[in-house]
């Protein structure tokens, strides 16, 4: 009796959208828990041999790719692929597609929520009035209006930033080594071609670049050194193009008056991780894209790339990352 193929779903639940066009394309789905551990995925793998995965949460090696010989193409729900190894993917001839700009203005929205509610101090003046402190003597804030807010990458998050920012005031800057200056110029946003002159000349650092060997801390201890004395940093992009250690004494320190974290080195983050008890940082678990709109662009999107990479249907060629590694058929 012939089986229906699988598509692999790891991590959190897919869109019920997103879903339906993977079973009208007539394949199955097979999930995992939230967080599943690389040895997980090897062993649903093996058992269920799906002929696509579609990546949320989870590492994708090569032991989880040899698993399911049938695998034809990897899907990622969104635009960071840290999670999935490129170069076994490619060796085995696999594309792995991403869904950039689906889920931008989401969480753009929540990088200008972090950076608003960081610089206000929303969190401790909630927290002080609960707990029946009526700070208003003494208190003097600071206006947003005016700040110059550095993005650190300029794809299509950074970009709906960018607007964002603009419209309440704020001048931006922003570092890409990869993007044209007319791209900075048609969104009205200042180039910098030196990272280092970009923060240590903005009064916020916004970071919205992927997380590859070149950008894993690309905010160190070093940098940190370099921005202005009681400036603000945010990220709501991947965890690892921090040093979160870095961080931390930059906050106790003062150095940096306050920072935002939607994304982490280690998620779930650990219960006694030292960012749960720094001052002046507020943290979320990475939800910034994770807006009923975002949900259904980016997994309608990673579920069509898998529906028309296995009908044979040409493919986005910019929306395949290992594209240049790939053997042509």
């Amino acid at each position: 009796m012939k089986t229906t193929p699988k598509i692999l779903v790891t991590g959190p639940e897919l869109h019920k959208a997103a879903i339906s066009v993977l079973e009208t394309a007539g394949y199955d789905t097979v999930g995992t828990p939230s967080y599943p551990t690389e040895d997980l995925i090897v062993e649903i793998m093996a058992k269920e041999r799906p002929v696509g995965v579609l990546s949320r949460v989870g590492r994708i090696g090569d032991r989880a790719m040899d698993a399911s010989p049938g695998l034809q193409v990897i899907s990622k729900h969104g635009a960071g692929f840290d999670n999935i190894d490129i170069d076994a993917a490619s060796a085995r001839n696999i594309p792995v597609f991403i869904a950039p700009g689906a889920n931008a203005v989401s969480v753009a929205e929540h990088a200008i929520t972090l950076l608003l509610a960081t610089i206000k101090q929303i969190v401790p003046l909630n927290a002080g009035l609960k707990a029946g402190r009526w700070e208003k003597s003494g208190f003097c804030g600071r206006e947003v209006s005016g700040m110059l807010l550095g993005l650190v990458g300029f794809g299509s998050i950074s970009r709906a930033t960018a607007k964002l920012a603009q419209g309440i005031g704020m001048e931006v800057c922003a570092y890409d080594p990869f993007v044209s200056g007319s791209e900075f110029q048609a969104s009205g946003v200042t180039h910098m071609d030196n990272l280092d002159e970009l923060l240590a000349s903005c009064d916020a650092v916004s970071l919205h670049c992927p997380l590859v060997p070149a950008t894993r801390h690309i905010l160190n201890a070093e940098r940190l050194a370099m921005m202005r004395s009681g400036s603000f940093v945010v990220n709501a992009a991947r965890g690892g193009v921090i040093d979160e250690v870095a961080l931390i004494a930059a906050l106790q320190s003062g150095h940096i008056a306050g920072a935002g974290l939607d994304s982490f080195e280690a998620e779930p983050l650990p219960n006694d991780d030292a960012l749960l008890t720094a001052p002046n940082l507020i943290l979320t678990p990475h939800i910034g894209g994770s807006t009923e709109q975002a949900l259904l662009k980016v997994g309608c999107a990673a579920a069509e790339a898998i529906v028309n990479t296995l009908s044979g249907v040409a493919p986005d060629e910019g929306r395949i990352v290992n594209s240049q590694g790939l053997v042509a058929s």
